[in-house]
């Protein structure tokens, strides 16, 4: 997967599995939850590593769960107010990004937890608004339990994370500023 990544990303190149995985147990230590093994597997593939505030492509497999997505959760406050302010001030080229048919055919979504009311230093009547009141930046497409199975899945990945890939440079090219 990362090297098919790699052929249209090279950002990508050279990252390890390792860098990529994460664990399939559990910490149960403070769960009512004593259920030792996760039901899902993730994989982040991101130029910067797993743990990285970087956009980067995951891959989620998980009976009735599975997903392709990418972008950047829990961006630290500073890092996120400078993302709303880099789409307010280039929103034409987001707003090219993300309502271009393809775009929207696998990802018609940005965001999943957003604010209730325009972010601080915004004007509430922006056109745009809702790009600027996500918590964070990221965009995922639902895939049925037997896609991992097909035989053309490479390609099918390498489309929708080609797709992606518009999106998380412009998101990316803010949060260089930070790492």
């Amino acid at each position: 997967m990362i090297a098919r990544i790699s052929l249209f990303d090279e950002t990508i190149r050279g990252i390890q599995p390792k860098d990529c995985t994460y664990r399939i147990y559990r910490d149960t230590r403070f769960s009512t939850d004593k259920t030792p093994y996760k039901i899902h597997f993730g994989g982040y593939i991101n130029a910067k590593g797993k743990k990285s505030d970087h956009c980067g492509y995951y891959v989620h497999l998980q009976p009735d769960g599975s997903m392709l997505a990418g972008g950047s959760l829990c961006l630290p406050s500073n890092i996120l107010k400078a993302v709303r302010q880099s789409i307010y001030d280039n929103i034409e080229e987001f707003v090219t990004i993300v309502e271009d048919p393809e775009f929207k055919q696998y990802f018609p979504v940005i965001g999943e937890d957003f604010l209730k009311t325009a972010p601080k230093g915004f004007p509430k009547d922006f056109k745009y608004i809702d790009y600027l009141k996500c918590k964070e930046y990221v965009c995922s497409y639902n895939v049925p339990d037997n896609f991992f199975t097909q035989p053309d899945v490479l390609e099918q990945i390498d489309k929708v994370f080609r797709q992606f890939k518009r999106f998380a440079d412009f998101i990316n090219y803010t949060i260089d500023d930070f790492e």
